[in-house]
């Protein structure tokens, strides 16, 4: 009777780190789910009609900590680096304690921008963890396995972050900002059993880099790097504000129920699992270039499409941009890994979140200048999502990486 053997995407450390992308899942979309409570517990919460009494802040100011927040990632980039000079799995352990202590330590502040501050130092840990899971990933599979090792590290991010969204809904009452950002305790709690099953990558044990500045790119693969960074800020561009303006233009615009906008959070983890399982087995049919090409052309199609004037057209392009930008993931994961040696496969990773970063914030800025512009959602995200679409033909200018073993990469370097 033939051995029984485990496919090369589930082995011991790939779910090691798949443990740890969970746990930052739910350290860093705790925040977003908590951030209405915690405006409410520090400010004044009154029956007037005016936003500042129904949120209990002004609308600017938790405006202000989310966009605090969310900027604090682009420190992710000579975060991450550090793993191309002292080692994944030791930096990736130190990230994944100061991260998850950090948010856990936030639930005992004593104010608003106490909140803030403690989430945002952790931020930087926290995406930390989610690019070098992902270098990891790469590094322990051979080329047939790598997509699908990357569509699970990135899958466990997303289960992280839809447990923190049922925890909260099943304590009710009991879940206070507190409450649910402490959850960030149990995965902290979990992190000696998860840190057993990781190890340093064999590829990474003899190919670290020695010296060099954080963040630096040695000039033969210079514009490999800018050019996937590049891309991956381009499907934020669109991304970004398509998601953060949801329950805005739902609610405030389409005039769509709560319960609708709700049945939407809940229908987009299933989208985005499909959308992985399809981003992962393109990259391995047709290609890493052509899926990711394809997968960002859609993402910028369905945005476009999405925001323009009725409430099922809403709900049908933003699950249709779910799928298709959690699609982009596992083939861009896999090119990246395969576009540069390991000396440097953890800074492109951070490269790739800061950039994802800047065009999410761009986009999110530029989003409500279009709309305020003219005159309405419709334009704005049919300008955002035309240029993401018609960005996805710089996947051209990269080499297609399909059956490169990264053993071939050292060979060149």
């Amino acid at each position: 009777m033939p051995e029984l053997r485990r496919p090369g995407w589930l082995t011991t450390p790939i779910l090691a780190v798949s443990g740890l992308s969970i746990g930052s899942g739910i350290a860093q979309f705790g925040v977003t789910a908590v951030i209405g409570d915690v405006a409410a517990a520090f400010g004044e919460v009154g029956g007037g009609d005016d936003l500042t009494a129904q949120i209990g802040l002004p609308a600017t100011t938790v405006g202000l900590a989310l966009a605090v927040i969310r900027l604090t990632s682009l420190a992710s980039l000579p975060v991450a680096s550090i793993a191309d000079h002292r080692g994944r799995q030791r930096v990736l352990v130190a990230l994944s304690v100061v991260g998850l202590s950090l948010t856990t330590l936030a639930a005992l502040a004593p104010g608003f921008w106490w909140y803030v501050a403690l989430v945002a130092l952790a931020r930087p840990a926290l995406s930390g963890v989610n690019a070098i899971t992902g270098v990891v990933a790469a590094e322990e599979t051979r080329t047939k396995d790598r997509s699908a090792a990357i569509a699970l590290v990135t899958a466990a991010y997303g289960i992280g972050a839809g447990l923190i969204v049922v925890a909260r809904a099943a304590l009710g009452s009991l879940a206070t900002f507190r409450v649910v950002t402490a959850t960030a305790l149990v995965p902290l709690a979990l992190l000696p059993l998860m840190v057993r099953g990781t190890r340093e990558p064999r590829i990474a044990r003899g190919h670290l880099r020695r010296r060099g500045m954080l963040g630096a790119v040695p000039r033969e693969y210079v514009r490999s790097v800018i050019v996937l960074s590049a891309l991956s800020g381009s499907i934020a561009l669109a991304t970004g504000p398509a998601f953060s303006y949801l329950f805005v233009y739902g609610e405030r615009v389409l005039g769509a129920s709560a319960g609708l906008l709700a049945l939407l959070v809940v229908l987009a983890g299933p989208a985005g699992l499909v959308g992985i399982l399809l981003g992962r087995a393109a990259a391995d049919r047709i290609g890493r270039n052509l899926a990711a090409g394809v997968s960002m052309a859609g993402t910028g199609a369905a945005v476009a499409w999405a925001y323009g004037g009725t409430a099922p057209r809403l709900a049908i392009g933003y699950l249709l941009a779910i799928m298709a930008s959690s699609a982009f993931a596992p083939p861009t994961g896999a090119l990246g890994a395969e576009l540069v040696p390991t000396r440097i496969r953890a800074t492109l990773a951070g490269w790739i979140t800061f950039a994802g970063v800047v065009g999410a914030v761009v986009g999110i800025w530029g989003f409500g200048r279009l709309a305020d512009a003219t005159g309405g959602f419709d334009s704005a995200a049919r300008t955002i999502g035309i240029v993401t679409a018609l960005s996805s033909v710089g996947f051209l200018g990269l080499p297609e990486t399909r059956g490169v073993e990264l053993e071939d990469l050292e060979a060149d370097a």
